[in-house]
């Protein structure tokens, strides 16, 4: 059995439906928004991704912050080495920095990420079997 399943399908804000950006994913991910409100410029969403999944390489045009929740996970800048990101783990993802993130391999994880509303994304590529493996 894949470690931290129940963890992270029973977190604290829930593991939300089958994400809608898929088609930017190696794998099934989940989506769960908790802020999308008028009176405020942030958006905040829990992202979930069953083991192995991960993101394209992508870059927003404003900062994104991760917060590691459950479960573990990894996270990559373009040019830098793989890291691990833990729950309680709190990553500052640079304005127009590509980068990708998810899963390990062997573990479900979920993030929240939270960003300004008027921050666009850029996708890339899918991240190699190779570069995940790296």
């Amino acid at each position: 059995m894949k470690k931290f399943k129940d963890e992270v399908q029973n977190n604290l804000f829930g593991i939300g439906e089958k994400n809608q950006y898929g088609e930017f994913f190696t794998g099934q991910s989940y989506l769960k928004t908790l802020l999308d409100s008028p009176d405020t410029d942030l958006l905040m969403a829990n992202v979930s991704f069953e083991p192995g999944c991960r993101n394209n390489w992508h870059a927003h045009n404003d900062y994104q912050i991760l917060v590691g929740i459950a479960g573990e996970g990894f996270y990559q800048i373009d040019g830098q080495a793989k890291k691990v990101l833990h729950p309680g783990e709190v990553v500052v993802i640079p304005k127009n920095t590509k980068h990708w993130h998810g899963a390990t391999d062997d573990s479900w994880f979920c993030h929240l990420a939270i960003m300004k509303k008027s921050a666009k994304t850029t996708w890339g590529d899918p991240v190699t079997d190779d570069e995940y493996l790296a």
